[in-house]
C-alpha cells in the first residue's frame, strides 16, 4: 500500500514538473510572448534546473536543449524510482538495463508531450467558448494552433464550427495507441 502511494507521488511530482519544462520549451519554439503572468509562472517554476544545465548544454538553432534534457533526465529518475519502489532487482540485472530504462523514459516523455497537446487543445476549446479575454488564452492559442493549423486546411468547417480539435484529439490518440504504445510494450519486455 505505500509502495502503491510512493509510486504515485513520485510519477505526480515528476511528470507536473516535466510539464511545465515541456511548457517552456514549446513556449520557445513557438515564439509565445514571455510577458504573460502564465508563461512567467513557467519559467519561475523551471528556472532552478533549466538555468544550470544551460550552463552545460547550449541552445542550439534558436531551441533551448537545455530543457529537453532536464525534462529527460527527470523522466529518466521518475522510471527508475517507480521500478526501484517496485522491487526491480537492479544489482542482477546488469549494465544493459540502462538503455532500456532510458528508452522507457524517452517512450514517457513522448506521451507526455502528447497529452500536453490534447491538454492545451481542449483548454483552447473551453477558453473560446467560455472567455476569450483570459490572460491563458494568448499561451493557449500560440502553443495549439501550431498542431491545429495544418488540420485546417484539410477538415472544412461545420456550420461555423471548427472540428480540427476533434480530429486532433483523435490523430493523438492514435499515436499513443499504435507506435507509442508498441514501443513501451516493447522495452517493458526487454526488462
Amino acid at each position: 500500500m505505500i509502495e502503491a502511494a510512493l509510486k504515485f507521488l513520485v510519477q505526480t511530482l515528476g511528470h507536473l514538473f516535466v510539464i511545465a519544462v515541456l511548457l517552456r520549451f514549446m513556449m520557445q519554439l513557438f515564439r509565445v510572448p514571455f510577458r504573460n503572468s502564465f508563461a512567467q509562472f513557467v519559467v519561475s517554476i523551471t528556472d532552478f534546473a533549466v538555468k544550470p544545465v544551460r550552463r552545460v548544454v547550449p541552445g542550439l538553432f534558436g531551441l533551448d536543449w537545455a530543457c529537453l534534457v532536464v525534462a529527460f533526465a527527470v523522466e529518466f529518475a521518475v522510471v527508475a524510482a517507480v521500478y526501484w519502489l517496485g522491487g526491480f532487482p537492479f544489482a542482477l540485472a546488469g549494465s544493459g538495463v540502462w538503455p532500456v530504462m532510458a528508452g522507457l523514459a524517452g517512450v514517457e516523455l513522448l506521451k507526455l508531450t502528447v497529452y500536453l497537446i490534447i491538454g492545451l487543445t481542449l483548454v483552447r476549446a473551453v477558453l473560446t467558448w467560455v472567455n476569450t479575454n483570459t490572460p491563458l488564452m494568448p499561451v493557449v492559442y500560440e502553443l495549439s494552433e501550431p498542431f491545429l493549423r495544418p488540420l485546417r486546411r484539410i477538415v472544412p468547417m461545420v456550420s461555423n464550427v471548427d472540428l480540427t480539435p476533434l480530429v486532433l484529439f483523435i490523430l493523438c490518440q492514435l499515436v499513443l495507441m499504435v507506435p507509442v504504445l508498441a514501443l513501451e510494450r516493447a522495452l517493458r519486455g526487454a526488462l
